[in-house]
This record gives C-alpha cells, sequence and structure tokens, in this order.
C-alpha cells in the first residue's frame, strides 16, 4: 500500500499535489540552509508568528507549511507526505487533498496562536501530515468498505506511533499535531461521500 514503485515522472503524474508540496518543502528548505540573502525576507514575512498574525498578517496561517528549519523535520514530512499522500490524493482527487492538506495544517496553525504565547514561531507541515492522519482515521472508523482489516491495523500503529512522538517531544508543536489531526477528522465526512476506489486497500478482501 505504502510501497512506491512508480518512477518519478510516473508519480509526477499520478500524484501532481503531492509531489509540488514535496518539492516545496526541499527547495525552500535549501533556500534556508544556503543563507540566500534574497531569501531572508521572504523567511522573516512567511514563518508563523503569533504576535504578526495578531497584526493580521493571516498568510502566515498557511505560509509555514512549505518552511522547515531542521533538515530532519523536512525529511520526515516529506517522506510522510510521501507515503501516505498518494492514496488520499487518488481517493479524494486533487482539489479535495489539497483542501484537507491544507485545511489541517491551518486548523493546527490556528490553534497555536489561541493557545500559545504571544511570541511563538513556528513552521512546519507537521499539521497538514496529521491531517492527514485524522483522514484515515475517520475512514478506519466510518468507512470500512474502504480500508480492508490489515491496513486498517497498520494505519492505527502509524496514527498511535505519531501522536506519542509528538506528546512526547518537547521540541515539536504539540498543538499544531493534536489540532491537525482534529481538523483532518473533521473535514473528513465532507469530503469522503465520492471517494475513488484506491485497489491495494481492498487486496485483502
Amino acid at each position: 500500500m505504502f510501497v512506491r514503485r512508480e518512477n518519478a515522472r510516473v508519480f509526477f503524474r499520478l500524484y501532481p499535489v503531492v509531489s509540488i508540496l514535496v518539492i516545496l518543502h526541499v527547495v525552500t528548505w535549501f533556500m534556508f540552509f544556503l543563507s540566500l540573502s534574497s531569501a531572508e525576507p521572504l523567511w522573516e514575512r512567511m514563518i508563523g508568528f503569533n504576535a504578526a498574525i495578531r497584526e493580521g498578517e493571516y498568510w502566515r496561517l498557511v505560509s509555514p507549511l512549505v518552511f522547515h528549519v531542521r533538515f530532519e523535520h523536512m525529511m520526515i514530512n516529506s517522506i510522510s507526505l510521501l507515503l501516505f499522500g498518494p492514496a488520499l490524493e487518488q481517493m479524494l482527487g486533487k482539489s479535495k487533498f489539497l483542501l484537507l492538506y491544507i485545511g489541517s495544517g491551518v486548523g493546527g496553525n490556528i490553534a497555536s496562536f489561541f493557545l500559545l504565547p504571544a511570541m511563538y514561531s513556528h513552521v512546519g507541515a507537521s499539521g497538514a501530515i496529521f491531517g492527514l492522519f485524522g483522514m484515515y482515521g475517520y475512514l478506519i472508523v466510518f468507512r470500512r468498505d474502504i480500508i480492508d482489516h490489515q491496513h486498517a491495523r497498520l494505519l492505527l500503529v502509524v496514527i498511535c506511533i505519531s501522536l506519542f512522538i509528538a506528546f512526547t517531544n518537547p521540541d515539536l508543536n504539540m498543538v499544531a499535531h493534536l489540532f491537525g489531526f482534529l481538523t483532518g477528522g473533521i473535514i473528513a465526512p465532507f469530503i469522503s461521500s465520492r471517494l475513488r476506489p484506491h485497489r491495494p486497500f481492498l487486496l485483502h478482501r
């Protein structure tokens, strides 16, 4: 289910939204890593910063979703997107998948704005990634016609491990992770009425 056998060209054709998001992760991280002078003003204007959001810079609720400071953070989020995004992009279609991804990330960032200090700043796609897990959680519980028992158990293990890491790692934005997950679960019933079949989920029926 989560093993990718396509070459890069085929993968991009089948899953363009996932592909573009991962490319944005990598490109923006390199801009930060190389300390490009032209990128510094962009970085300062795009990171999530609660005090700036309070002053009306609401784009900061969205823009942090493609920025990462640490290489390992960028890699974990990109690999998670490559593993768990394609099935949902295929089932939902490009527009609904993007709505789920961005909506979950924004949900996590809104929660961070209200629940964390005014001077708190953040970047990363973790809230959006956890929104995908929220969608999977909804499908496992309420759409058993979509995901068979074996795949459901695997996904539940992944979700539980991911939530455990988010709650026990003090360096992570627990609020964004949790509320990204909850937002994904809330969005799920509104976008899952007409799911396209994803064959690997049904192999064991």
